[in-house]
């Protein structure tokens, strides 16, 4: 996968759990959406425990895509 792609999708999921974090998106998804949104273990999680999730799950994306523009080769393809 090229740099600017891998940049991209960071870009596109960092824009995603920044709206679920601090933009109201976690209350928005609460109930029945967070199966199609989180997964389907969140489908009975408050707003604050997906924005739990989100920040954690954030953070490790972070660590992988700093890892995936230092060593290339373990950048997964789609």
């Amino acid at each position: 996968m090229s740099l600017p792609l891998w940049s991209l999708l960071f870009i596109l999921e960092s824009i995603y759990c920044w709206w679920i974090i601090g933009y109201g998106g976690a209350r928005w998804i609460e109930g029945w959406k967070s199966f199609f949104m989180i997964e389907w273990f969140a489908l009975d999680w408050t707003a604050e425990q997906i924005r739990l999730y989100v920040l954690i799950i954030w953070c490790f994306s972070v660590i992988w895509f700093i890892v995936g523009v230092i060593k290339p080769e373990l950048r997964f393809y789609y």
